[in-house]
Parts: C-alpha cells; sequence; structure tokens
C-alpha cells in the first residue's frame, strides 16, 4: 500500500530521520520497526550520491521512501523523485510562490512542470508500465510544504490551497522561535500549541496530509488528536543513544 493510501486511510505511521549519508547505515535504519525512512538534505549530511543510493535498502525492506531537500533546491525535489521517493518535504515554505514553485518540480503537467525521466525510479517500483507510471505519478507522490514561521503561517490558506501540495510538515523547533520572536528554541512550547493544533485543523479542512517532527515522545499522542499522521523522530545520535543508554543500564544492573 503506497503512503498516500495510508495516510487517506488514517493510519498513524513513523518515519525514521537519516542524516548519515552511508547506505549501510540507512540501511540498519530501514530494518528497524518504522513505516518510513526520511533522508535529510537540509540539516543531515545526505547529497544527491547518498540519496541515489540509500533508497535501495529502504525499497528493498518495503518501507516508504521521504527526502528532505535542502532549503530553495526545488530542482532536487525532481531528482530524488526520479531516485524512487515517494515523498518530497520542502522546508522554509513562507509563501504562495514558494508553494507553487515546490509544486511544479513535485508534478508533471498539467498540474506542474516536472519532466520526464524516472530512470531508476521505475525499475525500483517495478509497478505497472510507463503511461500508468506517467498517469498515476502526481497523485502517487507526496509534497509536504514546511511550515515553520509566522510567514508560513499568515499564508497557510493559500499554501494549502496551491495546486500539488499534498500536506503541511511542521518542524516545531523553527515554528517556536519563530513563535518567540527569537527568545527560546522549544519545540513543545506550550505557548505556540494552539497555533499547532489550528495548522493540522486548517490543513485537514483542506483535504490535506499533516506531518510534525517529534522531538519529545510522551507528547506525540497529543499530536495525533490534533490531527497529525506523519511523525517523524528517530535520528541515528539519538538512536545510539537510547540503545546505549537501555544496555549499559541494563549490564550494570545485573552487574549490581
Amino acid at each position: 500500500m503506497s503512503l498516500r493510501a495510508r495516510l487517506e486511510a488514517d493510519e498513524t505511521l513513523l518515519t525514521a530521520w537519516s542524516g548519515v549519508p552511508d547506505a549501510l547505515t540507512v540501511e540498519l535504519m530501514a530494518q528497524q520497526g518504522f513505516d518510513a525512512v526520511t533522508l535529510d538534505m537540509q540539516h543531515g549530511g545526505h547529497h544527491e550520491d547518498s540519496v541515489l543510493r540509500g533508497m535501495v535498502p529502504v525499497l528493498r525492506a518495503e518501507k516508504h521512501a521521504i527526502v528532505r531537500i535542502p532549503v530553495g533546491r526545488f530542482d532536487m525535489a525532481s531528482r530524488a523523485l526520479d531516485f524512487g521517493a515517494e515523498a518530497v518535504i520542502a522546508p522554509m515554505v513562507n509563501s504562495v510562490e514558494d508553494a507553487r514553485r515546490f509544486a511544479a518540480a513535485m508534478k508533471y503537467p498539467p498540474v506542474g512542470e516536472r519532466s520526464w525521466g524516472p530512470t531508476y525510479a521505475f525499475p525500483r517500483h517495478r509497478k505497472g508500465d510507463f503511461p500508468t507510471w506517467l498517469r498515476e505519478s502526481n497523485t502517487r507522490t507526496l509534497a509536504f510544504a514546511m511550515i515553520e514561521t509566522r510567514a508560513a503561517f499568515d499564508v497557510l490558506d493559500g499554501i494549502l490551497a496551491t495546486p500539488g501540495i499534498d500536506g503541511i510538515f511542521l518542524g516545531p523547533s523553527d515554528f517556536s522561535i519563530a513563535w518567540s520572536e527569537g527568545r527560546v528554541i522549544d519545540p513543545v512550547l506550550e505557548d505556540m500549541m494552539v497555533a499547532v493544533a489550528e495548522i493540522a485543523a486548517r490543513a485537514r479542512s483542506a483535504g490535506k496530509h499533516c506531518a510534525i517532527y517529534v522531538i519529545d515522545p510522551t507528547i506525540a499522542g497529543r499530536y495525533v488528536k490534533m490531527g497529525y499522521r506523519l511523525l517523524a523522530m528517530g535520528s541515528e545520535p539519538n538512536l545510539l543513544r537510547l540503545g546505549s543508554e537501555s544496555l549499559i543500564k541494563s549490564v550494570r544492573g545485573s552487574i549490581g
């Protein structure tokens, strides 16, 4: 089942967050219990070659492949799709024009301006023929516009109404910086939670999907109640830290 189909069925899905540009590391991430793996090109170390190669173990593990592109690199959105990604996250979409440019790179005509060339994606997914692939691509792929600033919040309805934008992805750390006017960085800032809930409500009302990065797993349920259904978490440093802490605690407890 596609990522879109599962989200439309109102499933809550978890994506690991990969920042290490190494296919072997991505393979290990894909073997864990997450529903998807996101390759991060913005703040993570992933680049075009690591996305091209890292897509293979994700798809082989039958997980959903997602890519976050660098700020303004809408050309890379098309590249990520051509490599086999099901969804692309674009950071700092702060205007309707940003949303339009992102959607144009994500969708084939008549919705967008994406050019034809699924050299890697088509054989990697092993589905149908070229006419079917073309016909279904605009609905199969998902364009997530990141909402991280007051400017984006102010034009949220316009972003949601942009043809080709399939959902929003809330970046709570940056949003907290913007919401507090630079005073704090707090991804669970209580003062902004009404806005966080409003963003999800407006997106779902517009028929769009809602995703968010989860820093504190103890409030994940609160996000789900707001309407967020794709939850990102589990970067390599955090997974290593949590696993090491658990292992060391168990060993030391056994030793007494």
